[in-house]
């Protein structure tokens, strides 16, 4: 029907990114169902800011997954592995750094996409960007091109039905500042949102992490006080 109400998936981490995809996708016309995953990560505070996040913004519902990734490894986020800190924007880009979580975006999607199928929502919203980013492969548009076709070919819906999904990415070519700047315009709280890879027992952000100095960073260039809870007073 025309006047029906379109449904998406939005990918919901409690991150800066993710919640103001939330609000760009609702901002949209879209009724939003979140999905967010427990994957064994070090900064489990941030699905509580998930829930919060959701709640307040109106989802529809709020799916939250378990995944066993702690049980792979392979990153300073699901293993005993330092998180790095103080690096320079040079040293972030140099190379894939530990706090990748191997596969992980394509493993979000691929759950996304299944209950996107299930529930007959066609549009999946993920908060990545090429700009302020760590370096990770999985947040290219080469790769998010490479996934809409899998979830094309690869599902009943797209194969029997005809239908076609479409992964957005609103945030892709924006820098930190300009994602504030463009969240700030919808309303969004940022004192609900969780960046840091390495929070303390009180879920206070260290501050240092690549997450945490990204962000600050974008906070100053857009001349807004960042609201997150540090460790320490950060300048």
């Amino acid at each position: 029907m025309e006047n029906e109400i379109k449904k998406a998936v939005v990918l919901l981490s409690g991150g800066l990114d993710s919640t103001t995809v939330l609000a760009i996708a609702r901002d949209r016309g879209f009724a939003c169902y979140c999905l967010s995953f427990s994957y064994g990560q070090r900064q489990k505070v941030e699905l509580d800011r998930a829930r919060e996040i959701a709640r307040r913004q109106g989802a529809v519902t709020h799916l939250v997954l378990g995944l066993d990734l702690d049980k792979i490894g392979g990153s300073a986020l699901t293993a005993d592995i330092d998180v790095p800190k103080k690096r320079s924007a040079a040293e972030m880009q140099a190379s894939i750094p530990v706090t990748y979580v191997p596969g992980r975006n394509t493993i979000f999607l691929s759950h996304a996409m299944a209950w996107a199928e299930v529930i007959g929502a066609f549009d999946l919203f993920i908060g990545i960007n090429v700009l302020d980013y760590s370096g990770y492969p999985d947040c290219r548009p080469e790769y998010l091109d490479a996934f809409e076709k899998v979830a094309n070919l690869g599902t009943r819906a797209g194969v029997e039905a005809g239908k076609k999904f479409k992964i957005h990415a609103p945030l892709m070519h924006l820098t930190k500042k300009e994602i504030i700047m463009k969240g700030k315009g919808m309303g969004v709280d940022y004192s609900l949102t969780h960046s840091c890879y390495d929070p303390d027992g009180q879920g206070r952000a260290c501050g240092q992490c690549d997450a945490c100095q990204l962000r600050l960073k974008g906070f100053a260039e857009a001349g807004f006080v960042d609201p997150a809870h540090y460790q320490k007073v950060v300048a």
